[in-house]
């Protein structure tokens, strides 16, 4: 395989890889397959196959499959939309309290052998379940990116200290709704996060002019 990315960073690169790919025509598609062949150092035709099957390729075993039941992957897969999609570690230890919130509104329905399995799974056994459905819902694209360089080398005065142990200070990133492409104009999201509590604000913006961001304040 050459000295390509190591295993998990390949994995990553696949499932930010295949939308933009099948997507694609012609030659663009050709061009996504070359630089996937030539970062990961796959084989043209694993890398094509890869790019075909990735539902297979993340899909979770398949005694694991059979152990939950498609009635345990369902209802984690409504936890997990429901709230927004987090990671398992932190779905985990609030699937007791949204399971029944979810069943006493009647969106869910669960024999006592499926609650049990579904209260008891770890947050491994989630992430695998979950990763075809991670692959349907991609994340936004972020046009922006912290730049540590800057803000080591020139001081700023800000009219307090960062504390990220104290509520009020916040992250801020910015997502184009542009299904993968920049060309042309499109919506995005800014989100507003703090860090100490975890609130979090999203703004919708038609543009990324000051006006634009002005009017959302």
């Amino acid at each position: 395989m050459g000295n390509g990315l190591r295993t998990q960073a390949r994995r990553v690169l696949l499932q930010q890889v295949a939308p933009a790919y099948h997507r694609a025509l012609g030659s663009q598609k050709q061009q996504i397959l070359g630089g996937f062949v030539t970062a990961t150092g796959y084989v043209r035709k694993y890398a094509q196959w890869l790019l075909n099957h990735t539902e297979e390729v993340f899909a979770p075993p398949t005694a694991l499959r059979r152990r939950y039941g498609p009635e345990v992957e369902e209802a984690l897969v409504l936890a997990w939309k429901t709230l927004n999609r987090i990671c398992s570690k932190r779905l985990i230890p609030f699937l007791p309290s949204i399971v029944a919130t979810l069943e006493a509104d009647g969106h869910l329905e669960l024999n006592e052998e499926h609650r049990g399995l579904l209260l008891s799974m770890s947050a491994a056994t989630a992430d695998r379940l979950l990763q075809a459905h991670r692959y349907t819902h991609p994340h936004g694209l972020s046009t922006t990116k912290a730049g540590p360089l800057l803000k080591q080398q020139i001081p700023i005065r800000t009219f307090a200290q960062w504390d990220e142990a104290k509520p009020g200070f916040l992250e801020v990133d910015l997502v184009a709704h542009c299904g993968g492409r920049l060309e042309g104009g499109c919506l995005y999201t800014i989100t507003l996060t703090d860090v100490a509590t975890g609130w979090t604000e999203c703004l919708p913006l038609l543009n990324r002019g000051r006006e634009a961001v002005l009017l959302c304040a």
